[in-house]
């Protein structure tokens, strides 16, 4: 995306639905936070709640831009040199909702600033994802009741 406002992106973002994945397998309440490294870069902490083992799990890593601090595409780095590609391709006038995606279509969220958003913003996002090719078969609904 283009136009993209890194100072208003920062902050704490609430997981609403994703495509499963192994690092984040078995998670419920989980959110990301934001902030700026004195560097530029940004701190990334991801926090998720493992009912199973019934502790948090925390995982810390650093954000940089791919090209420029206007586009929405970041890589990210939670295991040494390893970068992944995290690409927001929707994000509301208000920046109270993200669309986020890596390289491939294998991952997706949304992510709001609140803990519940409406069935409305959830089928919208719904929309967007199958019309842009995501196989939504195994979205998960995050559970954030506990927050």
């Amino acid at each position: 995306m283009d136009n993209f406002n890194k100072d208003r992106y920062l902050g704490t973002w609430y997981e609403i639905a994703r495509l499963d994945h192994s690092f984040e397998e078995g998670l419920s309440q989980v959110t990301a936070e934001y902030t700026e490294n004195d560097d530029g870069s940004i701190k990334v902490i991801n926090r998720g709640y493992n009912e199973e083992s019934g502790e948090w799990e925390e995982a810390e890593g650093r954000a940089v831009f791919v090209d420029n601090s206007g586009a929405g595409h970041l890589k990210v780095s939670f295991f040494g040199p390893f970068y992944a590609s995290y690409v927001v391709f929707g994000l509301d006038d208000h920046y109270s909702r993200a669309y986020i995606t890596g390289y491939n279509r294998d991952y997706l969220w949304l992510m709001a600033r609140t803990p519940e958003v409406s069935d409305s913003v959830l089928e919208d996002f719904k929309e967007t994802a199958r019309a842009k090719g995501f196989d939504l078969d195994e979205l998960i609904i995050v559970d954030q009741s506990r927050q």
